[in-house]
């Protein structure tokens, strides 16, 4: 293998292909990342066995090959190389990568690439494709609800659902469920569900942009893995198994209260409030009142640190309530928006609030209450 490259790509590649690198260390070579020539491109491709990375680095193939290098060993290297040229042999007897970049030099000793893990690349013809920017958009909005801990592996990963010409995706823990649909760009033949991990979904973030340009999807026959690919770079990932709880049931279906308001102001309140909740378990409470003149209050108490008040613009229909949430829930939900106003429905003091988009319909937040000390 012979191989040259600008170190800012090579860099770029790296921090791509990296994220996927083993750092538990069970097997050695997944600590390694896979240098391979690939139709006159350099192939940088990582796993930690979860999930898997290819990145392609544009290159100059004097000579083809394949070796693997240690990752973290050869990225701190690159890194701190100068901009420029970089030049790289493989010595296929000693398995001894030798590279250049004007005065300095370095050797690293590699495994062979026949040992790596197979990373399966998206075939011509994917399920389905969907803009990079709605996809983005949607995880940001989705994956963050997905549970963290393994006591229920389904809960932390996301439903998603391709049907017709729409993406449904689902997140959901014990206290909160969010849900968000957009359009495909390539209809699917038939319906087809799966759980993606919602830490694969984060990386999957990662590597789009904000652009309308797609992002191929392909879910392979045996349904064991997913992969979405762009023109730089794949990432594969395992699907969970097992049967993701019917979300739909505990989505109020009416609701006695409605309270629209400018989502950054409903978040600065909550924000305040939650530096006092965290004194008393996150307990925020929002008070609804029309006739008020101050409609929506939003408050937190701590015996004994004090205690917050905000008042908020908003138009309500409806009657008077008060409700408690955990601070966290709700500022995690309007943080992962950037709809400018947003409308919070509200069934009574027990019954869970729903948080939507004004004139949005694809989305919507579910929110488990607090029981109101009295």
């Amino acid at each position: 293998m012979k191989v040259s490259c600008l170190q800012e790509n090579l860099t770029r590649g790296l921090q791509i292909a990296g994220r996927a690198v083993s750092t538990r260390g069970t097997l050695p070579i997944l600590s390694n990342v896979l240098l391979r020539t690939d139709a006159g491109r350099l192939k940088l491709t990582a796993t930690n066995l979860e999930i898997g990375i290819n990145c392609w680095v544009p290159a100059k193939v004097d000579d083809e090959g394949a070796i693997t290098v240690p990752a973290k060993l050869f990225t701190d290297f690159v890194n701190n190389l100068p901009p420029g040229p970089i030049e790289f042999s493989l010595n296929v007897r000693t398995k001894t990568v030798h590279l250049k970049s004007g005065p300095f030099e370095a050797n690293l000793k590699g495994l062979d690439a026949e040992e790596f893990p197979i990373i399966p690349a998206i075939p011509d013809r994917p399920t389905t494709r969907v803009a990079q920017s709605v996809l983005r958009r949607m995880i940001a909005e989705v994956a963050f609800v997905a549970a963290t801990d393994d006591s229920r592996p389904v809960l932390t990963g996301v439903l998603t659902t391709f049907e017709d010409g729409q993406l449904t995706m689902a997140a959901a823990d014990p206290y909160r469920l969010s849900v968000r649909n957009g359009p495909l760009l390539q209809a699917v033949e038939q319906k087809l569900e799966i759980i993606i991990p919602a830490k694969s979904l984060f990386e999957v973030a990662r590597l789009l942009e904000e652009t309308d340009a797609p992002v191929d999807i392909l879910v392979t026959p045996n349904g064991s893995q997913v992969i979405f690919h762009t023109e730089e770079s794949d990432l594969v990932s395992r699907i969970l198994e097992g049967q993701f709880p019917n979300y739909r049931q505990v989505i109020p279906s009416s609701n006695a209260t409605r309270v629209v308001v400018q989502r950054e102001e409903l978040l600065k309140a909550t924000r305040l409030a939650s530096y006092f909740a965290r004194d008393a378990a996150n307990i925020v409470r929002f008070q609804v009142d029309p006739a008020s003149g101050s409609p929506l209050v939003v408050s937190a108490t701590a015996a004994e640190v004090g205690d917050n008040t905000g008042r908020v613009d908003a138009t309500v229909e409806g009657a008077a309530t008060a409700i408690a949430f955990n601070s966290r829930f709700v500022a995690e939900a309007l943080g992962s928006l950037t709809a400018p106003e947003v409308a919070l429905e509200l069934g009574g003091p027990l019954a869970p609030g729903v948080l939507k988009i004004v004139g949005d319909d694809t989305y919507l937040h579910v929110v488990m209450p607090l029981r109101i000390p009295t």
